[in-house]
């Protein structure tokens, strides 16, 4: 084994050495050519961490290993209480430390990368240390834009382009307090990660003391380069064992040129239900008038003022036409609209020429220039791709483009334009899949009982056992045989927890299917009546704030429960509340349907308002839904009915957090029962008890009250 330079995140034994975050160990001569197999480690670490052995885990860790082994993709549905982190995470040590690599770990979640960082990986270090010969080592790995620039803080940020007249005094002076406070923590700060200021600041202040890759001088121009937090944490990354990242900065890896993720021959990616909307939000760019005034503002005194000028007078004109075109969907480019973003294109390309070529020239200038430079690249670049989008006929369009904004809304956005890719899956295949081993896994990504939704949209052919699936997929028809992909395999190892014992599915198909004025007077009492028999003790999952609204303020004069709703709040404070108050209800939405992680008597009833389709105006999942239209595809069963599925999946998953939870989810939209695509949707669901009997229902959750402590 080579004495190789690697991270640690705990202290070590005493003959290690530690400089900062960086632990230097010693060549192990005592230390096996071969660790002992998977089943064995993962044994042992259970054991240290006081668990209690898993069949779903060990099943899972053993396809883990086989697949990093044969190199073939994985996919693994995991239920709740599996215990999946450990069961991908000691075959990748394994692997890690034996071919002395390094395993890439992406999570959607910031949650699930501090649990992997704080909690797992430290525990699992320590407990596999011994059998492995070393400890394993690791770090955390995120976007340039995440970590502290020492340059900004020492020279101070160029002047910002925002007009700050735009904005009371309070608010300046607030972002001013805010950034000297940035430029104290900076003395004290060993990371520079934004994550590890607590409490955090606004967007804005944060911008004053953080560049961009593209913004970047890059650590051989930097003068504090040697000391740069996010030089630091890539080169940290690159000796580690396991790499904790997230699905943005995967996805940045796979769209640029060069490799921002050290080299790596295998890749979890865990939470991979949300990888397609994590991907193609990072692969979208936007337009606005804002960005051409502020390229204009930054060129400065840097090329001539009638250049500049241009792009200001294209600010102008780029606003005048998206304020008369309505927001939404735009299939055919209007010519005025088109005419404005050309010239947006035309004068950020003279900006960029008139700018010329980087000199070696004093560090301030060579950060202006830069900083001009990345955002003239990113009005060019965008503005081509708007234009680009419209070349080809409506069917053969590789990207959608929408006008967002609303000037009536209560809180007014400015118009801008956003192009974004229809699918992600090629770059997936292409990118992803076609360099490293990848596993993905979640708890929830058999879809109707099949794996192949999701491996469609991650550029995964179909799996060998299709035809026997067909049933139970969203399109229900077989699709064209596709040798030439990248080879995978489906697991769903299940869940340690009985969920038809412990759990009951309501779908009230009585009540009327749901409007769009908001919840009916049925549905109301329906969900008082609910309320009253569990004693509080739920958690409303809706489809909109509007309806959460409506719900809370209409309930709380009628259960005698305190009702909380997302936005009285910081949502981490309610959640917080919900969990220490049994009798407390919490009504939300789309961040709640997965982020309430609440096990206990304090939560025995989920209630759905309805089904979690997507808007039918949203402008990326509709072109979604055209597009498989126009291939002879059912469009709303292939990407609606999979938006709803996975989130009504991840809304019943709040339910069972633990083995002893009990309750029920109550699905308060008939269609769940009635509707042809229903079957897709509960057979995507865990195996509760289903019933439609209303008294059925609330008879066991008055049990559930009295057998529960308050």
């Amino acid at each position: 084994m080579s004495n190789r330079r690697r991270v640690g995140a705990r202290p070590g034994p005493a003959s290690w050495g530690w400089a900062g975050n960086v632990c230097f160990v010693p060549a192990d001569k005592s230390v096996r050519s071969a660790p002992p197999g998977v089943r064995e480690l993962l044994a042992h670490a259970v054991k240290a961490v006081g668990g209690a052995e898993r069949d779903g885990q060990v099943r899972m860790a053993e396809a883990v290993a086989e697949a990093i082994r044969t190199g073939e993709h994985l996919a693994v549905q995991a239920g709740t209480g599996t215990g999946k982190s450990l069961a991908y995470l000691v075959p990748a040590i394994r692997h890690a430390v034996e071919r002395d690599s390094t395993v890439v770990v992406s999570t959607a979640t910031i949650a699930l990368q501090r649990q992997l960082v704080d909690r797992d990986l430290p525990r699992l270090a320590d407990a596999l240390a011994e059998p492995l010969g070393r400890a394993p080592t690791f770090a955390i790995l995120k976007g340039r834009r995440n970590y502290l620039c020492l340059h900004r803080v020492h020279t101070g940020a160029p002047e910002e382009p925002e007009d700050t007249a735009l904005f009371d005094a309070f608010t300046v002076s607030r972002i001013g307090r805010e950034v000297k406070r940035l430029h104290e923590w900076s003395s004290d700060t060993e990371t520079g990660d934004r994550d590890e200021l607590v409490p955090g600041v606004s967007e804005r202040a944060w911008r004053q003391v953080s560049v961009t890759a593209k913004e970047c001088l890059g650590v051989a121009r930097c003068p504090v380069g040697t000391d740069c937090f996010a030089e630091r944490a890539r080169a940290e990354a690159g000796r580690a064992d396991v790499v904790v990242t997230n699905h943005a900065l995967l996805a940045i890896n796979a769209l640029q040129e060069h490799q921002v993720l050290p080299e790596h021959e295998v890749t979890i990616v865990d939470e991979a239900h949300e990888l397609v909307d994590r991907v193609t939000s990072a692969a979208t760019a936007e337009l606005t008038p804002a960005m051409l005034s502020t390229a204009a503002r930054r060129c400065g005194r840097l090329i001539d003022a009638a250049v500049a000028d241009r792009l200001l007078e294209c600010a102008d004109g780029l606003s005048l036409v998206l304020d008369d075109l309505p927001p939404g969907r735009i299939d055919r480019l209007p010519t005025a609209v088109g005419g404005a973003v050309a010239a947006a294109r035309d004068a950020a390309r003279a900006c960029l020429t008139a700018l010329g070529p980087d000199h070696k020239e004093d560090v301030e200038g060579a950060t202006a220039r830069k900083l001009t430079r990345s955002l003239l690249d990113e009005v060019h670049d965008t503005a081509v791709r708007l234009l680009e989008s419209f070349e080809d006929e409506q069917a053969d369009r590789f990207d959608v483009v929408w006008r967002s904004g609303d000037s009536f809304s209560a809180s007014p956005r400015p118009p801008a334009l956003h192009v974004a890719p229809l699918t992600v899956a090629g770059l997936l295949r292409d990118r992803v899949f076609a360099s490293s081993t990848t596993v993905l896994t979640s708890a929830t990504l058999a879809l109707g009982g099949s794996f192949d939704t999701l491996a469609r949209q991650w550029g995964l052919p179909p799996s060998p056992a299709r035809a026997t699936e067909v049933a139970g997929t969203a399109t229900g028809k077989t699709p064209p045989s596709d040798d030439s992909g990248p080879t995978w395999t489906g697991l769903d190892v299940g869940s340690p927890f009985d969920y038809r014992r412990n759990g009951i599915l309501y779908v009230a198909k009585q009540l009327p299917a749901p409007g769009r004025d908001g919840l009916g007077a049925a549905t109301l009492d329906e969900l008082a009546e609910l309320i009253d028999a569990a004693g509080g003790r739920t958690l409303g999952l809706f489809s909109s704030m509007r309806a959460a609204k409506q719900a809370a303020e209409a309930l709380r004069d009628r259960v005698r429960y305190p009702i909380l709703c997302q936005g009285e709040d910081a949502t981490a404070l309610l959640v917080g509340k919900f969990a220490d108050d049994v009798r407390t209800c919490l009504f939300g939405t789309l961040s709640l349907w997965q982020g309430v992680d609440v096990p206990g008597p304090s939560l025995q009833l989920v209630v759905v308002d309805r089904l979690p389709f997507p808007r039918p105006d949203d402008p990326v999942s509709s072109a979604r839904q055209r597009a498989v239209d126009a291939r002879g595809g059912n469009g709303f069963l292939t990407v609606a009915a999979t938006h709803a599925a996975l989130l009504l999946a991840q809304g019943a998953g709040r339910l069972h957090r633990s083995g002893t939870d009990r309750g029920v989810v109550a699905v308060l939209d008939p269609r769940l029962a009635t509707a042809r695509y229903g079957g897709f949707l509960r057979a995507s669901l865990p195996p509760l008890w289903p019933t439609h009997d209303p008294r059925v229902v609330r008879d066991a959750l008055r049990r559930l009250d009295a057998a529960a402590p308050d």
